[in-house]
Order: C-alpha cells, then structure tokens, then sequence
C-alpha cells in the first residue's frame, strides 16, 4: 500500500487537500493532509516562532509513524521545504517526493527566496519589519501566489477566509540537507495555466542556467496537468489519478541534448568561439575591466560595453559568470577592438532577484564610468538571455550617454510561469516609450525556443510601432547560446557584425 503524505503552501492547512485525499483513498491508498504546526488553524499552537526546522521535524514523525511500505511526499509551494527535509533524515522510508508545481529548492535556500507577491518580499525586505507573522493574502491578491485558474468561486472563496499568517521563520530559516535523499526519485506535477510545462523544462535543460541540467537525472518525472496552481482545489480528482500516476513511476523523463559538436560537460564552461588575444583585466568589486592596449589608452578615455549576464545563477556557482570562457571571451573581444570591456556578477540568484540584480547593474555602471580610462559619455549595454529582462530599466528612462542596447537571445518579457518577476522587467512595455531612447542590436536564434523567441518578436512589433532603431543580427542555424553550442562560421560572423554594430553607435 501507498501512504500520500500531502503538505501545502503556505498561509493553508491540510484542509485544502480534503477532496484529493478522499479520492486517494477510494483508489485503495492512504493519505494524510498535513496541517503544520503554527499553519492554518493550528496558528495559535506556536504562532510566530514555528520555523522551517519545526515542521521538518514534524514531518519526521509523521513518517516514523506511517506503517505502509511506500511513502510519497507531497509538497506544494513552501510545503516543498519541510518536504524534502524530511526526505532528507529517512530517505530509508521514503519511495518518492512529489513536487507539485514548486521548483526543487537547493541546499541553504529559504523559501522567502522564491516568493512571487512583491510586496510579501518588501515587507521581509523592510529594516524596519518587525519579524512578526506574514499577513495572508486576500481573495484578491490570492493570484499573486500562482494562477487560480480552474478554482470555483465558493472554492476561492474559502481559500481567502481560512487563509492564517504565517510564520515568518519557515520562510527565513534555510533548507539544511545532508544529501542523504538526493538519490530519490522525483516527480514534478507542472500545472500548465501557471505557466510551466514539459517543453519549458525542455528548454531549460537544453540551454537555460547549468544548475537545471540536473532535471535531466533518470530519477526525475514530469507529469503535467491543464490547470492553475491550485489543482487540489480546482481539480482534485485528476490530482488523485496524477499521484497515483507518480508513486507508480510514470511521467516524461527530459533528455540532456545531444549534438555531436558540443563536448560533453557544462556547456556555460565550453571555448568562446572566437581566438581572441588575452587582455589585462583589473577586478573592482562586482565588475572586471578588460583593458585595451596601451596605444589605445593613450588616446585617451575608451568607450566601454558592459556584457550583463542571465540567469538566475546559483551563489555558489564557480566559476560565477565573469570568469567563464564566454564572457572573458566577449570582455578580450571587446579590449582587442579598442574599447574597454567590461563584466560583471550581479546577483540574480532566483526569479525573485531581479530588482537586486538591477541595482548592481546601476552600481556598476556607476563605477565603470567613473573609471578615468573611460569615457563616461559612450557606454552600451549588451544583454544575455535572461539578463535581457534588466533591460527594461534603461529603455524606459534612457540616460543620454547610453549610446546602445544590445541584446542577444534575450528573453524580454518574463517567461510563462516567472510570476515572481516584478512588472517593472517587461522590456517589451517600454521600449520606444522615451523619445530619442538608444538604438537597440539585437541577435537572434532561429532555432531559439518558443517561450523566448515570443518575447523577442513583441518587442520588435512594439520597437516598429514605436520608431526604435533596431539593428536585427539573425543566426539563422543558431540555437540559443549559439556561441557555445554552435560554434560555426556563421554564429562567428554574427559575433563579430553585432560587435562591429555595437561600436559604430559607440563611436558616432
């Protein structure tokens, strides 16, 4: 027999998985909808001092309690933490974890990291924040935290009325794991309305950030569902028939790519495709100045372009992004043309990042052009991926000393299911929105994934509309990090046109 250990999101209680449960256990399984200590109606057991180590413990117990030979945990949202805590101390009991619609956390990673309301992230944010329990959402703001799509109305209803603070430490306090439960198997239930799927956690592994190449390990299943976030409540019969789907080892299982030009290993650390000369490079802070040659200094202040990363990047990626071939190759390319090269980590460590991620671009645009070597008048800005979305910023109030944007495979706008991106990151909102803002260079990948390639045929539509100059550098062939895995005479002469593209605007 099958024992469902089911653990929800925050703000709710085992309540929410009362129809799931029922239909689990007309199905001949056990279930158990957890409500934790200090969560939903037991709040006033612990109140505020509750933390992440308290209900993975109370997990523990659980478990040690539970007769039948196969458990499966089930978390959802925040309930995901204590879920794989608990996995954690008796991977001996545990047959698999269901992670339904939640991103698998990393080791030391506090849930507080991948909430999506902006404003829950401001209150925690705040030094004046006195620490005291979350204020739950409102029927209205109930969005915030993923798609209600598929909820009734009565539902939704009762969702907001038994909504309870939460307990500020189990957002706060980081997820410990020894890896003693790393080697379970894994399924994720993806909840289409809410934004992911199967092809984006494709697209991810293919040639998103390295630490996702690991959802292509043989223990991990996908299994998808056409609802919202909340399938307990909008769907919880065909959530039944899903676990159960689960526990018996069914779902999809995503392939790392092969292509038989790339070398095996992380791609983020394969050759940048151009032989570029070494450059003298001096660290300040956050940023590295790749320097041209002295005959060019001596002209006098260079113009600089600052290569912006994407990501999010784990923190204890190494090398961090500007000390991987890719970007020490652009920062050389860009010295041995005569400018300075700039690069820099900023720290885009989860969706929820980006307005921090933006502040250390400013920060080290700031340093960059105070720099006596550079001419603070002539700066261009040069976008990756993901990175693209910090664009925004700047196309919205365009300083006039940036003289481009450019961008490359750029996602601009969040992609489907990033509802923890704040609004403000929508480049395709704003760009041609200043009169007189900077020319845009922008490289595509003709074989870029459908989820970005959206975002980038919006904001040409819009850059139309809008009058933007917009220098198009297409790789025809290319596929999204074509520099890495596609290193070709065409992803090279597409490199070099945009550099060239880039320092025209610089030097006008």
């Amino acid at each position: 027999m099958t024992a469902f250990v089911l653990v929800s999101g925050p703000f709710t209680g085992g309540w929410v998985w009362d129809e799931t449960a029922v239909r689990l256990r007309e199905a001949g399984a056990e279930a158990y909808p957890v409500t934790l200590t200090g969560m939903g109606e037991r709040g006033g057991e612990a109140g505020s001092r509750a933390d992440l180590e308290t209900h993975v413990e109370e997990l523990v117990r659980l478990v040690d309690g539970i007769a039948a030979a196969d458990v499966v945990l089930v978390g959802h949202g925040y309930g995901l933490h204590p879920v794989l805590g608990a996995a954690d101390r008796r991977p001996e009991r545990v047959a698999r974890i269901v992670a339904l619609d939640t991103p698998l956390p990393q080791n030391r990673e506090a849930a507080v990291r991948s909430v999506p309301d902006p404003e829950v992230r401001a209150l925690m944010a705040d030094p004046a924040w006195d620490g005291g329990p979350v204020p739950p959402p409102t029927r209205d703001t109930w969005p915030r935290w993923g798609s209600t799509e598929g909820v009734p109305a009565e539902a939704l209803n009762r969702l907001a009325r038994r909504a309870a603070p939460q307990p500020p430490g189990t957002l706060t306090q980081p997820l410990l794991l020894t890896g003693a439960g790393s080697a379970l198997p894994v399924t994720g239930v993806l909840c289409t309305a809410n934004g992911s799927s199967i092809d984006l956690v494709e697209m991810l592994v293919e040639s998103g950030p390295p630490q996702f190449r690991a959802l292509a390990d043989a223990g991990i299943r996908f299994l998808e569902l056409a609802t919202g976030h909340w399938p307990m409540l909008s769907v919880p019969g065909e959530l039944a028939a899903t676990l159960l789907r689960a526990a018996a080892g069914e779902g999809h299982q995503v392939s790392a790519p092969e292509r038989a030009h790339v070398p095996e290993g992380p791609t983020h650390l394969l050759p940048f495709l151009l032989d570029v000369p070494e450059a003298p490079r001096e660290r300040r802070g956050r940023i590295d100045l790749h320097l041209p040659g002295a005959d060019a200094l001596a002209e006098g202040p260079r113009p600089a372009v600052v290569f912006v990363h994407g990501g999010p990047v784990a923190p204890d990626q190494r090398p961090t992004p500007r000390d991987t071939p890719f970007f020490l190759g652009y920062g050389r390319y860009a010295a041995s043309l005569g400018v300075v090269g700039v690069t820099l980590d900023h720290r885009l460590h989860g969706l929820a990042d980006y307005p921090r991620a933006a502040q250390d671009l400013v920060e080290a645009v700031a340093r960059v052009r105070a720099d006596p070597r550079v001419d603070g008048d002539r700066v261009a800005l040069w976008f990756f991926s993901t990175g693209g979305l910090l664009a925004a910023d700047w196309l919205a109030a365009p300083p006039p000393w940036l003289r481009c944007v450019a961008a490359s495979y750029p996602a601009l706008a969040p992609l489907p299911g990033w509802g923890a991106v704040e609004s403000r990151f929508r480049p395709v909102d704003v760009v041609g929105s200043t009169a007189g803002g900077p020319p845009v260079v922008l490289t595509r990948a003709g074989r870029e994934h459908p989820a970005f390639a959206a975002t980038v045929q919006d904001f040409l539509d819009a850059a139309a509309k809008n009058g933007v100059e917009v220098d198009l550098v297409d790789v025809p062939l290319g596929h999204h990090s074509f520099e890495l895995v596609d290193p070709t005479d065409a992803s090279r002469a597409a490199v070099e046109r945009a550099m060239r593209s880039v320092l025209r605007r610089l030097r006008d």
